[in-house]
Formats: C-alpha cells, structure tokens, sequence
C-alpha cells in the first residue's frame, strides 16, 4: 500500500528563484518529481546557459582595453547576477546529492617525498 508520506521527499529543493520577499524558496515534491520541479530543471538549465553567454561578454569587455566605464560595470554587474544564480543552483544540487558510503570513501593518500 502506497502512503502519502512515501511519496514525499525528506529533504526539499531550493528552487531558482527567491520568494516574492527575497528569500529562498524550496519545494517538497514527490518522488518523481513533478511540474514545478521540471520548471526549475528548465530555469536552472536557462540561467546556466545566460551565464556562459555573459562570461563570453565579459571576457570581450575585459580584453578591450578602449571598453567605457559604463559597459565595464554593466559586465561585472550582470557577472554577480549570473555567479549568484550559479551559486543558487549548485547549493540546491549540492543538497539533493545523497550522503557518501562510508565503504566508498577513501581515505586521502599519504604524501611520499
């Protein structure tokens, strides 16, 4: 028999974007994920994808050393845009990652001379 609880994940997901307040929001889905969930998925995928069209920006910007003030700082702003929306997505990723066995860690080598 199938609970309601069984469907629910313990552990929820920071979603891409923050509560109307600015605060981060998450969601508790179930199992298989659902509309919401791929929603974010597609965000994710959609500001990933900005991001390395804003570093390619960036880098041309940055190489141009007649660049104005202006679209230097235009840049860097939209850089921290692009850096926190990345950080978002790997926190969310990073808490959604299951906990390592303890037999699949291996214990760090030591340094030989």
């Amino acid at each position: 028999m199938c609970r309601a609880a069984d469907l629910v994940s313990v552990e929820p997901r920071l979603l891409p974007w923050p509560t109307p307040e600015g605060n981060p929001c998450y969601l508790v889905s179930g199992a298989g994920g659902g509309m919401i969930s791929r929603l974010a998925d597609d965000v994710e995928a959609e500001q990933l994808e900005t991001a390395t069209e804003v570093l390619g920006h960036a880098h041309s910007v940055l190489e141009d050393v007649a660049s104005p003030p202006s679209e230097v700082r235009f840049a860097a702003v939209r850089l921290a845009e692009c850096l926190s929306n990345v950080l978002r997505i790997a926190e969310s990723r990073g808490m959604r990652m299951p906990a390592p066995v303890a037999d699949d860690i291996e214990p760090p080598s030591a340094a030989t001379d």
